[in-house]
């Protein structure tokens, strides 16, 4: 069994634009966004539904920062276990891919945003680049930064780990096994000779 991670997911409580994120957050997770009022939210977070708007001018700018926030937090997570491992290249690829399982089995809303969920499309679009895009900019950028040498078969190390995440990610199957076909399509690419690109 995964151990249980920190994930992005479970409403905290905080100042008051943090509970009304969090009472948002609940709403999109429990399918009630749809038929959610801006003053149930207010209602939730105990703020007046003048503070609300303040805060967030309509229930779509509402919507947008809480898939935001989400996607933040899980990037920032991929970092933290980037960050945290010491071993192999492979080993740390499949360590994010392995976490991305655990988190998104975890997460409605953050599975939602990575799989691109319809009615969350309008929000996803104002976003730079969609997040499994930035979850793969985010591990090649690191083992460019501490594995150089590592050059293409670190870009495909990374673009199989992301692009088998995802796959498991839209058709869910048991986490352990998931990942341990991620691990084992990570570790045989770092170990293939790379072969050059044909000249032009």
């Amino acid at each position: 069994m995964t151990a249980r991670t920190e994930h992005p997911g479970p409403p905290r409580t905080g100042g008051v634009r943090e509970r009304l994120l969090d009472a948002a957050y609940g709403a999109v997770v429990a399918g009630g966004w749809s038929r959610m009022r801006m003053a149930d939210i207010a209602q939730t977070a105990a703020v007046s539904r003048q503070t609300l708007y303040n805060e967030f001018g309509t229930k779509e700018g509402l919507l947008q920062a809480v898939v935001l926030r989400e996607a933040d937090r899980f990037l920032d997570g991929v970092e933290r276990i980037l960050a945290g491992h010491r071993g192999t290249p492979a080993g740390t690829v499949a360590a994010a891919a392995r976490w991305t399982l655990a988190t998104t089995a975890e997460d409605p809303l953050l599975r939602a945003i990575i799989t691109g969920d319809d009615e969350l499309l309008p929000v996803l679009t104002t976003r730079a680049e969609p997040l499994h895009v930035a979850l793969e900019q985010r591990i090649d950028a690191y083992l460019r930064r501490h594995h150089p040498g590592l050059g293409r078969r670190g870009e495909a190390m990374t673009e199989v780990a992301v692009r088998l995440s995802l796959s498991y990610v839209l058709l869910p199957t048991d986490p352990e096994r998931a990942a341990d076909r991620i691990v084992a399509a990570v570790a045989g690419i770092a170990e293939a000779p790379v072969r050059e690109a044909p000249p032009r």
